[in-house]
């Protein structure tokens, strides 16, 4: 098994993107690239830690490739939107890659390429890194799948996501 870290906005909408992406065993919410140890939720909300909301992908390398991974990410979000996805704005939503070795640079840097061709160029993604990484609150972990069903801004932004997933990415969809 192997490892991405990758920051897309709101962790619950990114989480619930990866739980149904064939070759992901396991994601997980949480907090990086900030200045403060263990961060909580409220410190990062309030946009004053520098950390990022993001998901640890843990994934099975002979079932999707990180590039792969990396592209299902960047085209289920929107990378052009700069520390923000939609209504989420604050740096704690920006869009960044956190490459966990230099192979995982250079597949970052390729991902960010391919989708600067698809966007005109506009693509904001950063790739940050290597930074502590943090999980967030257990409550924020398998969101969606709980008490995102009954929260209104999920109901509005994570079903538009699945449907992208499921459009752009039908061969990495789980059945």
């Amino acid at each position: 098994m192997e490892t991405a870290i990758v920051a897309g906005g709101c962790f619950w909408c990114t989480e619930a993107v990866f739980r149904d992406v064939i070759g992901v065993s396991e994601v997980e919410s949480g907090y990086i690239g900030g200045t403060v140890p263990d961060p909580t939720y409220k410190q990062v909300c309030a946009g004053t830690t520098g950390h990022a909301e993001a998901i640890r992908v843990t994934y099975d390398p002979a079932a999707i490739s990180y590039a792969e991974i990396l592209d299902v990410f960047m085209g289920t979000h929107d990378p052009t939107q700069l520390n923000r996805q939609g209504n989420d704005v604050g740096t704690q939503y920006r869009s960044a890659i956190f490459p966990l070795d230099d192979a995982q640079r250079a597949e970052a840097e390729a991902a960010i390429a391919r989708s600067n061709a698809e966007h005109g160029g506009r693509v904001v993604t950063t790739i940050e890194g290597p930074a502590p990484w943090y999980p967030a609150e257990d409550y924020h972990q398998e969101y969606w799948e709980g008490e995102g069903q009954r929260n209104p801004y999920c109901l509005a932004v994570i079903p538009p996501k699945l449907m992208k997933l499921r459009k752009s990415f039908q061969n990495r969809v789980k059945a």
